[in-house]
């Protein structure tokens, strides 16, 4: 299928094309997608944003403010979220944190009322379930270094508080030593367009002699207090200079959580300036770690190629030839006698094409596999080629849903094409488009409602707001599913693939084995997940562990590898069952690739069991196999689709040369 993209505009767009060239070259402008430089001067104030409360013990995030912390001045006021970071259970909202360009300083910020007792309890269950506070300034995460075991650990965030060891109390954080790095631009006279911290950004100069000069924000480090003060405190004002003061060591000098008690919150800037550079600032969130592993990842998956592309060589270069070759230099007696004597794949010729049980459900998962694996290839060369920055929080999942939204045309003529090849007849074409418009998301829906119940029942920001399914709802039944009927209308136009052979009307009967195929179904997806298990630790922690990944290079590879792997399988596989005279290749082929799906969700439960042993609470363990389910069934319709549709070629170009009368 093919759709000629030679229009009578192509004038108009060579017209447009060197306008852009002739602009371009004036205004010597450039693009930065994710986010844009923001410059400042000297005493200019900057506000920190807090984001939702997160902790790897229980993967629950909750409101910032839900705690009894100092409120800005003018009130909360939440900022602009899209998509995904709502999916995500984020909540950016402003903070009273103040920041004046190149002035070092002291502030006071407030004092709590006496705490009561649910505000205690609160406190003491947030710090000892090791929530994490996330504030961003400019656009960046507040980064946190930490001694563990001896070495130098960098961490996001800092906690909410500290538990001693062997110690019943617990101690608040209330006073933060912030470090901002700052770099010094000197430039040509410079306008910065933006939308947001999270909008496009172009920097345009023009050509007259004038120089501009600010500072950028190339660096925020957060080092967290406990400090005890006394009643002098509450007798100031938000903003007021307190005295610099180091962080105390002692228990008896740290701000106990318990009743009654005030406390108050206290931070220091300090500005630092560095030779850091705007575009290198994400440099340091995103150090690659651990990137010999990446590339030994690469090398035994291109050694499992090898191996079975090795194996896929030997049986059709030898074996399929030399039985083509025997097979069609006979005349019509002797092929008569051979297939009395001989068995194997040339028995089942008149039963190879003959219509496979639930073929409709099989329609179905191979369209919407088309669709995920399209949505998952075209995501991951986008965040290869650095266009979903991590400055753009939740950009990654808004697009992965926009790009399946807008594959359901594809989803829709790939399913319906194959329906037709199978029935020979467009009669149901319409079932067959709302079934794959409605299968994958239902499967989401349900699972993601029923964690929603959990999320709900625990208070979280992490559960989607009941206007957040509505537009959900929206976007399913007014994008997707009219995108996926046009789709089947299409695949209703052209002439379906037709069979190389007929089928006999009487089924041959299917030799008994010695042992079950599902078996050996189920053993060939060790071999692709053994080119992804890797990555996949790495794509596990980033998830629930709060790490970047920013790897899409590696994982790209490691995507096209997989599918190599997949294809190589699945053929292999179906041959071996028409060797045997089994002719019921259709589901063996999809789920013999597809089975990598139910290793990756029991490495999911090894990885819980292992990984995540800090994993608190039976809601917190149901969150995350739920996600983990949500995540092993698209990989299942994915990967299955890569080797039904290997196969099914394998198979019609195998049977087309094959001489029948």
């Amino acid at each position: 299928m093919s759709m000629s993209l030679i229009s009578k505009g192509t004038y108009s767009y060579w017209l447009l094309f060197t306008y852009t060239i002739f602009t371009s070259h004036l205004c010597n402008g450039f693009y930065l997608p994710g986010s844009y430089m923001h410059t400042y001067s000297t005493r200019d104030e900057i506000f920190a944003k807090v984001n939702s409360l997160t902790s790897i013990e229980t993967e629950l995030p909750f409101s910032y403010y839900s705690l009894p912390y100092c409120t800005p001045p003018g009130g909360i006021k939440k900022s602009a979220e899209n998509l995904g970071e709502l999916l995500m259970g984020d909540q950016i909202d402003n903070s009273p944190y103040r920041f004046r360009m190149n002035i070092n300083e002291s502030i006071f910020l407030c004092t709590t009322h006496p705490l009561t007792e649910h505000e205690v309890k609160l406190l003491k269950q947030r710090t000892r379930d090791l929530y994490q506070v996330n504030m961003i300034l400019d656009n960046l995460p507040a980064m946190r270094f930490a001694n563990q075991n001896g070495n130098k650990v960098q961490w996001t965030g800092f906690p909410i508080g500290y538990t001693p060891p062997n110690s019943d109390n617990d101690y608040i954080i209330n006073h933060l030593k912030f470090k901002v790095y700052v770099h010094e631009y000197e430039g040509t006279s410079a306008q910065i367009f933006g939308t947001g911290e999270e909008g496009m950004g172009v920097i345009s100069s023009t050509n007259d002699e004038k120089k501009a000069s600010g500072y950028e924000i190339v660096g925020f480090e957060v080092f967290p207090c406990s400090v005890k003060y006394d009643e002098k405190m509450s007798k100031l004002h938000q903003y007021d200079d307190v005295a610099s003061m180091d962080c105390p060591m002692e228990i008896e000098k740290l701000q106990v959580i318990r009743e009654q008690e005030r406390v108050s919150f206290t931070y220091e800037v300090e500005f630092i300036k560095s030779d850091i550079k705007w575009p290198s600032r994400w440099d340091a969130y995103l150090k690659m770690e651990g990137s010999r592993v990446h590339w030994f990842s690469i090398l035994n998956s291109l050694m499992v190629i090898v191996f079975l592309a090795g194996i896929v060589f030997v049986i059709f270069l030898r074996t399929v030839r030399r039985d083509l070759t025997r097979y069609e230099d006979l005349d019509k007696e002797s092929q008569a006698q051979m297939n009395e004597e001989l068995s194997g794949w040339k028995l089942v010729v008149g039963d190879v094409f003959r219509e496979p049980t639930n073929s409709k459900l099989l329609c179905v998962m191979i369209g919407t596999g088309i669709q995920i694996t399209g949505m998952a290839f075209v995501t991951i060369v986008f965040a290869a080629l650095g266009f979903m920055s991590p400055a753009s929080r939740g950009m990654l999942l808004t697009g992965m849903i926009v790009l399946y939204l807008f594959l359901g045309t594809g989803a829709g003529y790939s399913g319906v094409y194959l329906w037709r090849v199978i029935k020979s007849t467009s009669d149901g074409w319409r079932g067959v488009s709302w079934s794959i418009s409605c299968f994958f998301p239902g499967i989401v829906f349900i699972i993601l409602t029923i964690l929603n119940f959990i999320l709900w029942g625990s208070n979280s920001t992490g559960a989607i707001p009941i206007s957040l399914y509505f537009i959900l709802f929206s976007l399913w039944f007014c994008i997707s599913v009219p995108l996926t009927l046009l789709g089947g209308y299409l695949a209703t136009r052209p002439d379906p693939l037709t069979y190389p052979v007929r089928t006999n009307q009487i089924a041959r009967e299917i030799p008994e084995r010695k042992y079950p195929s599902w078996l050996l179904v189920l053993g060939a997806g060790t071999l692709p997940f053994g080119t992804l298990f890797i990555e996949l630790f790495f794509i596990l922690s980033s998830i629930w562990l709060g790490r970047f990944y920013y790897v899409f290079g590696f994982l790209l590879v490691v995507l096209l590898l997989l599918v190599v792997v997949c294809a190589e399988v699945a053929v292999v596989l179906t041959y071996m069952h028409l060797c045997v005279e089994d002719w019921g290749w259709w589901w063996k082929a999809f789920f013999a690739s597809g089975s990598v799906s139910v290793y990756v969700f029991l490495y999911s439960i090894n990885y819980l069991v292992f990984e995540l042993q800090s994993l608190s609470g039976p809601v917190s363990a149901i969150l995350y196999l739920g996600y983990s389910l949500i995540i092993a069934v698209a990989i299942l319709l994915s990967t299955g689709t890569v080797g039904f549709v290997t196969s099914f070629y394998f198979v019609h170009y195998l049977f087309s040369s094959v001489k029948i009368d």
